[in-house]
């Protein structure tokens, strides 16, 4: 009770002081930040003290302890763990008993206080809240290692006194990472987890299978290994490439074995990350296909391989998808439901978390409406469109899943033609699919194109590799999990999704993530009245240091601008700079040579000369460059007033 009644003084005291903490500089925006005066000097030798180590609890607070000491080594204090605070603990991990709990910090949230005289106490009701209260403990601290003076042994980690008090405001703050199309291995994806986890997002959402490659282990099907999880390696854009060839080896790729799986999942446990695996169907399969032609309801299917990428594999048209190749598990083919009430089985042995994912997005009809299969299967179960032969095919899926002790989560095209009863969705075509299954009173997850999807350019595309859509940083962080017309009572939170058919390595998949990562982050744990576009820009540039740091690759892309182009009367070129940041200043040239802080300031809109062959932009603040150098040519500048 005592702590309950703290936490009402200090809300009220202190509101006045929360705006004020100019070195405090924390994302995801905590819930209250009071700044206090002076600082704490950590020792070169910490003294850190756990109570209720030998509770319940125990096995996460040994996560929590792990947690603390490999982040502090980086920094070279050495932390020693003491048995009593009797003898001055400078780092205390506090958890409460049940019945002194604070209702409000839930599970996972913490109480942070950093005192001139005291040090530093994160108290929480449970170890995922001791955990977050590290993330921003580590926040408050160098990003790298400063010594003291001369001869003093000294290491200068000085802490700004303060009272943090932070819980999240959504319990799934998630974001997927697609090794179908591109291979990760097991450590590249546990690097994944750890950086995610920093900034207290707690669901992995793992892409396991899709037309490019299967990618979990599964004993009674070996060929979805052995076949599925290769291709033909190709690299350029994703969707164009050349047709492949008889001579051509399909031996690019790779998969996780269980154990590999089992590894990772403890990994993800010890950083307080649920993991979610989805298996995409009964479109995106090919890989499945490929791996036992006979699920499929299309004769030929046993010529098929797993797609590489190359282009003519689908259409998107404005009448729907138009397939080329049928990469669809059969709906009227009981040996779908023997296989998948087999894979189902050993998955949902694997993973613990209590949903399993199960796709349903972009699947084409095409070969369904030619096939005598499924006008059988339509007439014996009176269904009387293509949209509701998938909802059949989900509605057993789902039972085939729930069988095995799971729910079911699936993008929003389940919804189309009856949903499964007890579904939950993920909304990704925008916001309205979310808001019709609240309505509907299904469990939502909101991870909308429009905000949410990592892999689309987050800058000009003259400067990123080419996507097809654009998602600028400032456009993520206005995402509301809550869009108007949804009920709260069924958003479960949201998550951002990085799909990886451009990505060919995981240096670029940290890129796409970093910074857009951090907003999504922020909009999913802040409170809504806590988020500031400004405050954020100034939060995100403290973050870069630590990236660098740790070697984790990021997006300067905020401070390069868009470049819009519309045609004069005279058939000359009007040039429009767009900017992200209002603090940075913008130099071109038009006469081919590189700009500097020397050269014309952008100003406002401008008329490229009739001649001019180049147009090159750079970003500068306070007289030094801060941007990337975009160079564009006439040809690509035109090309632009047609779209």
């Amino acid at each position: 009770m005592f702590f309950c009644n703290y936490v009402r003084l200090f809300r009220g005291a202190e509101q006045a002081q929360q705006d004020t903490a100019s070195d405090i500089k924390i994302i995801p925006e905590p819930v209250s930040v009071a700044r206090q005066s002076g600082y704490y000097q950590l020792p070169a030798q910490i003294k850190v003290y756990y109570n209720k180590a030998s509770s319940e609890d125990s096995k996460e607070l040994g996560f929590v302890q792990k947690e603390f000491t490999s982040r502090l080594s980086k920094l070279n204090p050495q932390a020693k763990l003491i048995p009593s605070d009797k003898t001055g603990a400078n780092v205390r991990f506090v958890l409460l008993d049940k019945d002194r709990s604070d209702t409000t910090l839930k599970t996972e949230g913490y109480l942070l206080s950093i005192n001139a005289k005291t040090g530093v106490t994160i108290t929480a009701n449970k170890p995922a809240g001791l955990y977050y209260g590290i993330q921003t403990l580590m926040q408050l601290m160098p990003a790298s290692l400063t010594v003291g003076a001369a001869g003093s042994g000294e290491v200068a980690i000085k802490l700004p006194c303060a009272e943090i008090i932070d819980y999240p405001r959504f319990a799934w703050r998630g974001l997927m990472l697609d090794v179908a199309r591109h291979f990760f291995t097991k450590a590249e994806v546990m690097d994944y987890i750890k950086e995610m986890s920093k900034y207290k997002y707690n669901m992995f959402h793992w892409h396991l299978t899709d037309d490019e490659g299967w990618r979990i282990q599964i004993d009674a099907y070996p060929k979805l290994t052995s076949v599925g999880a290769w291709k033909v390696k190709k690299i350029g854009y994703f969707g164009t490439f050349s047709p492949v060839t008889a001579q051509d080896k399909y031996d690019y790729g790779g998969f996780y074995t269980k154990q590999d799986i089992r590894e990772i999942i403890a990994f993800a446990k010890a950083h307080f990350v649920n993991i979610l695996p989805e298996l995409d169907m009964p479109g995106h399969s090919m890989a499945a296909i490929a791996s036992y032609p006979e699920l499929s309801c299309t004769p030929g299917a046993d010529k098929y391989h797993v797609r590489s990428g190359q282009a003519g594999f689908m259409d998107w048209t404005d009448s729907g998808i138009v397939a080329h190749y049928d990469n669809t598990l059969c709906p009227a083919n009981p040996k779908v439901y023997q296989f998948l009430d087999t894979v189902f089985g050993e998955v949902a042995k694997l993973f613990p978390f209590p949903y399993i994912h199960i796709g349903g997005d972009e699947c084409a009809k095409t070969f369904w409406k030619k096939s005598p299969a499924i006008a059988q299967l339509m007439k014996k179960e009176n269904l009387k469109n293509m949209d509701q032969v998938q909802s059949y095919f989900e509605k057993r899926v789902e039972k085939i899943v729930e069988s095995k002790g799971k729910k079911v989560i699936g993008w929003d095209e389940i919804l189309e033609g009856g949903v499964a009863p007890n579904a939950a969705i993920m909304s990704w075509r925008g916001e309205k699919g979310g808001i019709a299954a609240t309505q509907m009173k299904h469990d939502v997850v909101m991870s909308p194109t429009t905000y949410a999807y990592l892999d689309y350019m987050q800058g000009d595309p003259a400067i990123e590799p080419h996507v097809y859509a654009s998602l600028r940083l400032k456009k993520a962080y206005q995402f509301d999990p809550v869009p108007e017309g949804a009920d709260l009572a069924y958003i479960k939170g949201g998550q951002a999704n990085l799909w990886s058919e451009q990505l060919y390595n995981i240096r670029h998949a940290q890129y796409m993530t970093w910074p857009r990562g951090f907003a999504i982050a922020e909009c999913l744990w802040s409170p809504k009245s806590r988020k500031n576009w400004d405050s954020f820009v100034s939060r995100v540039e403290a973050q870069f240091p630590r990236l660098d740091a740790d070697s984790v690759k990021y997006a300067p892309s905020m401070y390069d601008p868009d470049i819009a182009v519309a045609l004069n009367s005279d058939s000359t070129l009007n040039i429009t700079l767009n900017k992200e940041l209002d603090n940075i200043d913008l130099y071109y040239s038009v006469d081919n040579s590189f700009p500097d802080n020397f050269y014309p300031k952008y100003t406002g809109p401008f008329k490229l000369p009739k001649d001019a062959a180049m147009l090159r932009v750079i970003s500068y603040r306070r007289n030094q460059p801060i941007g990337r150098l975009i160079s564009i040519d006439i040809k690509a500048l035109r090309a632009r007033i047609k779209k």
